[in-house]
């Protein structure tokens, strides 16, 4: 099955499904330059570098993976990233309420609007509090499409992450998720999960407040 999921004027976006639990793993490609950012190195470390493989064909330049960026803390989605970080000298980057949490120091903490920029595009992180402290999602804004969100494990088709089913972090995420994430981008916007199929914010929207009135 190919990776490649989109092909847009500036970068290719490719995902890649990896362990029984069905984590998506992403790559961003600059097609000019080659610089790359690996979003969530989560398992199987040959499956991320036959990934990286791959990208090689959506540059004419020398590919370079030039940032490894993790969505939140949870074991599921860093189990790679050690041995990802020792294979390519990838700098990286995470939340930095979770920072403390990683099998690797990140190299950035990330705050609320704080961006990680390679050369030929930039991610934007969004702080959404509430999945774990420190849940980042990543922005990709297409300036000739709409935009790209890598939301971990904090926005799903179907509601918002997991929170142990205490009220207060679910509201917390909720709002977040409604302000920062639905009240910012349009409904074209895509939005690229931890696991499982994409969704868009226009199809998610209806059901906000679907979602608030039953906790989940």
């Amino acid at each position: 099955m190919d990776s490649l999921i989109h092909d847009l004027r500036d970068i290719t976006i490719r995902r890649i499904s990896v362990s029984g639990m069905d984590n998506n793993v992403y790559l961003l490609t600059a097609k000019a330059s080659g610089e790359q950012v690996l979003i969530d190195a989560a398992d199987d470390a040959p499956a991320i570098r036959q990934l990286l493989r791959d990208a090689a064909a959506d540059t004419s330049a020398t590919p370079k993976l030039a940032a490894i960026a993790t969505t939140h803390q949870h074991w599921d989605h860093v189990r790679a990233l050690k041995e990802m970080v020792g294979a390519t000298g990838a700098p990286t980057a995470a939340g930095t309420d979770d920072a403390d949490a990683l099998p690797v120091a990140p190299d950035r903490n990330l705050e609320h609007g704080d961006t990680v920029a390679v050369d030929g595009f930039t991610l934007t992180a969004v702080h959404l509090r509430g999945h774990t402290p420190g849940s980042i999602a990543f922005v990709y804004e297409d300036p000739e499409g709409p935009a790209h969100i890598f939301s971990g494990d904090s926005l799903f088709p179907g509601g918002v992450g997991n929170t142990q089913n205490d009220p207060e972090r679910f509201t917390q995420l909720l709002d977040d998720v409604a302000q920062r994430l639905f009240g910012a981008y349009s409904d074209d916007t895509v939005v690229h999960p931890g696991h499982g199929k994409p969704t868009t914010l226009g199809a998610e929207r209806p059901h906000l407040e679907e979602w608030r009135a039953r906790g989940w």
